[in-house]
């Protein structure tokens, strides 16, 4: 998580029973490079100690004592001058009206208010508490002020009520907090569509044609894009996997689905990234009713599916020559022209002849990179969490990138298609 490596961050706790969670968000935060400051109020510290924040964050952790302490006229602007993000999870109906009103009673609302960093709100209460018009204003309130707020889960509370209330898991946090720190990134206001998964073309109602691709290299795509202050679009096939926080999900099945999400995403996008792995073959008919084994082994007869990077090498053609004819006649470009990716990245996975089967690709799908990888290679490819790729470029060039996270693959990608797109 590099968008987080090194960034300093206020984590206030007030007084919830979700408290414990904090303490999860805190480790996790830490574990990824950050630096973590915990503020607890009064109230926290009836359901949780400083000693746990420290022992997890590594770094003291702050109570409403050290507000009285010898650097009580300095520390609540220390902390809030020198943080990247601030905060609050859990936070109370009772810190949010305080925050509202700018009430300054504790150390973590004078750091608030001192603070010159992005403010982010995770509520927890319990039932009907969320839902009063009070805490909705107040939240109302705090939103037109810049605040950034995290809606609670519907769920089982501490009262044994169930309603909206309960504080998301760590992985949520995480994701939000990701948001915000990297919405200035490199590709911030661009337009990114990455497609993941498998393609399924259907059978009969029960079974489906496949292949073996998990969608863990797409989601890291789309993370790190998110990571970067791009605006992205996922377009999926069914999987197991969590999408990134901020992404615009589009599920799809078949390669014909996902070829009409494709040409409509990507029309006013600046790039398209295709992980997926598209089915190549799909049943000519598809049986209306399970086969049954009784009727002996089916003859199934297959055709080719749609090719959807020459759809859009197409589209981008068009495109060109339109712009061509009408400098040719001196009219003036219309502004209802469609816009398609500026820059369009192609994966390339091979068992065979690899860097030449990606090489005709490359050139015969008009891409301005592809990214190949050898899926005969136990420690790459499908269904692991590494890659060893070759970036291979419109220009000729080629960069061979060593085994690592498909994280780092990703991140790696995006650098070079942020280079392309400035």
């Amino acid at each position: 998580m590099s968008v987080l490596s090194n960034k300093r961050i206020i984590l206030g706790v007030t007084g919830s029973i979700a408290a414990y969670k904090a303490a999860d968000l805190a480790s996790k935060l830490t574990q990824a490079g950050a630096q973590v400051d915990v503020i607890l109020t009064n109230a926290a510290e009836k359901f949780i100690t400083p000693l746990t924040f420290q022992s997890v964050t590594g770094r003291r952790a702050y109570t409403d004592m050290d507000l009285w302490g010898n650097e009580a006229h300095v520390l609540h602007v220390g902390l809030g001058h020198s943080a990247d993000l601030l905060i609050i999870a859990p936070c109370t109906a009772n810190t949010i009206a305080k925050l509202t009103y700018g009430q300054a009673d504790t150390l973590l609302t004078v750091t608030a208010l001192a603070a010159e960093c992005p403010l982010l709100i995770a509520p927890a209460m319990d039932g009907g508490m969320f839902d009063h018009p009070a805490t909705q204003e107040n939240i109302e309130t705090l939103k037109k002020r810049g605040a950034f707020i995290i809606e609670p889960l519907e769920g089982h509370l501490a009262s044994g009520l169930v309603g909206k209330g309960r504080l998301p898991e760590t992985g949520d946090l995480i994701g939000h907090i990701r948001l915000i720190l990297g919405r200035n990134g490199p590709l911030a206001d661009k337009k990114i569509v990455v497609t993941a998964g498998g393609t399924q073309e259907p059978l009969d109602p029960v079974r489906v044609l496949t292949n073996r691709s998990s969608g863990k290299q797409g989601y890291a795509l789309a993370q790190t894009a998110v990571d970067m202050g791009a605006h992205v679009k996922l377009i999926t096939t069914p999987t197991s996997l969590i999408p990134p926080v901020g992404a615009n999900v589009i599920k799809v099945e078949t390669a014909k689905e996902m070829l009409d999400a494709v040409l409509k995403e990507s029309e006013e996008s600046d790039a398209l990234i295709m992980a997926a792995a598209v089915a190549d073959f799909r049943p000519k008919n598809k049986a209306k009713n399970k086969i049954k084994k009784e009727t002996g082994i089916p003859q199934i007869e297959l055709e080719n599916t749609e090719d959807i990077l020459k759809a859009v090498a197409q589209k981008r053609s068009e495109r060109i020559a339109l712009r061509s004819a009408n400098a040719t006649d001196g009219s003036v470009q219309i502004e209802s022209e469609r816009k398609h990716p500026r820059v369009v990245v192609g994966f390339a996975a091979e068992s065979q002849d690899l860097l030449q089967n990606a090489t005709s690709k490359l050139e015969s799908k008009g891409l301005d990179l592809i990214v190949a990888n050898d899926i005969s290679a136990t420690d790459a490819g499908f269904a692991v969490e590494t890659n060893r790729v070759t970036l291979l470029f419109a220009d000729g060039r080629r960069e061979s990138l060593p085994l690592m996270s498909k994280t780092k693959t990703a991140e790696a990608i995006l650098e070079r298609v942020a280079i392309m797109l400035e």
